[in-house]
């Protein structure tokens, strides 16, 4: 009786282990499936984010409503966005235009110099020709080509404005989302899932503040240096090392192509030097500016950084490799807060007690209906080991 009651338990602990492995598996697969859709619902929430502290600092200056103060903002960035765009186009095309008028010489004069050298011929030798690759793009192709475009570029201009119209409505409100989330888990865990949410927007705020601060050096830096070396659409070409710069490690390449065009048109010579100054304004910032504003703000392994943009990269592309850093900041909040606190009892980590004031305050405001006209709380002081 005794060895069927083992055999019992032993199959139920396997039956056990294979519905948990298949729900595993099965949840893997929806989640393939929906990736987009998820890394789409982040973005709008890293913007919410964004909009929100713009919004609460609009607000001590102005007495207005969140909800208003957050479309004020929203309008704000779209007109300066515009008049950017209508100052810096005119100057952009006619640049682009001349890249494409004198790259091809550029090219030819290269090739001559390369010529002059054992190697150098051996590269021209193996590449191919202008005429090779012209022949080789059928109209067919390049039709496919052109239609590909125009639905790719349609589909992220949709996804685009959804995720700023979410952000928005994210921004307004927050708490209505935020409370009807946490009614999702016990009531025991609601106290816990609100601490760990209000500690993952502080994170992704600190982030948007040291993120802006190093777009911001690097743009100036760069716009400083191209216009002491003389290359055409210094500003722009700023601007555009600024932005991409919100991507690590691969933004600073490829805000680099277009001034290493640009330069090369001028001289082979200006080509170098602002290869060099691209590399000195990242030696800059890598480390005097960046470990400045981590210490002040969030700081995230530079290994598990590029990790986590290399595995978003091959999952979704292009929008993970721009997200794969903050998202690596709220998974390292959640395995924290989670399974390290949480699961493994270890309370040496800093919990932010303002975050754990502001959660009490709303449980105690839902359980009154909204009504609070005095409150007190004894507290220890701020950022108390646990």
């Amino acid at each position: 009786m005794e060895e069927i009651n083992k055999y019992h338990h032993f199959v139920k602990r396997l039956l056990i282990i294979c519905a948990v492995i298949t729900l595993i598996i099965l949840g893997i697969f929806f989640v393939s499936y929906i990736i987009d859709v998820l890394m789409l619902a982040f973005a709008a929430v890293l913007l919410a984010v964004f909009l929100r502290g713009l919004a609460d600092l609009l607000t001590r200056y102005i007495k207005i409503s969140e909800g208003k103060a957050v479309l004020l903002v929203s309008l704000l960035l779209v007109i300066i966005l515009a008049a950017s765009i209508a100052l810096l186009a005119p100057s952009v095309a006619e640049q682009v235009k001349h890249l494409r008028d004198e790259l091809p010489k550029s090219a030819q004069t290269l090739s001559a110099n390369l010529s002059q050298y054992g190697w150098g011929k051996a590269i021209i030798e193996n590449l191919p020709s202008i005429d090779d690759i012209l022949a080789r793009i059928s109209t067919a192709s390049l039709l496919s080509q052109v239609g590909g475009f125009f639905s790719s570029t349609v589909g992220i201009i949709a996804n685009f404005f959804i995720a700023i119209l979410v952000a928005i409505y994210l921004a307004s409100e927050p708490q209505t989302y935020i409370h009807g989330f946490t009614k999702l888990f016990p009531l025991g865990r609601r106290a816990r899932v609100r601490e760990v949410l209000a500690e993952i927007g502080e994170t992704l705020q600190w982030w948007l503040i040291g993120k802006s601060g190093s777009m911001l050096v690097i743009g100036v830096l760069t716009w400083i240096g191209l216009s002491i070396i003389g290359v055409p659409l210094a500003l722009t070409l700023g601007l555009i090392a600024g932005l991409l710069s919100f991507i690590p490690n691969f933004g600073p390449i490829l805000s680099a192509i277009p001034a290493i065009l640009l330069a090369f048109i001028e001289s082979p010579v200006s080509a170098l030097y602002v290869i060099g100054l691209y590399i000195g304004v990242q030696l800059i910032e890598s480390n005097l500016v960046t470990p400045w504003i981590e210490r002040q703000t969030v700081e995230l392994p530079p290994a598990l950084t590029i990790l986590s943009q290399l595995i978003l990269a091959v999952l979704i592309g292009g929008l993970g490799l721009v997200l794969a850093t903050p998202v690596l900041a709220v998974l390292m909040v959640l395995v924290q807060m989670l399974y390290i606190q949480d699961v493994l009892g270890d309370k040496e980590t800093e919990i932010n007690e303002e975050n754990k004031l502001e959660i009490q305050l709303e449980d105690l405001e839902m359980q009154n209906g909204g009504d609070i006209k005095e409150f007190t709380i004894e507290a220890s002081e701020p950022n108390q080991k646990l």
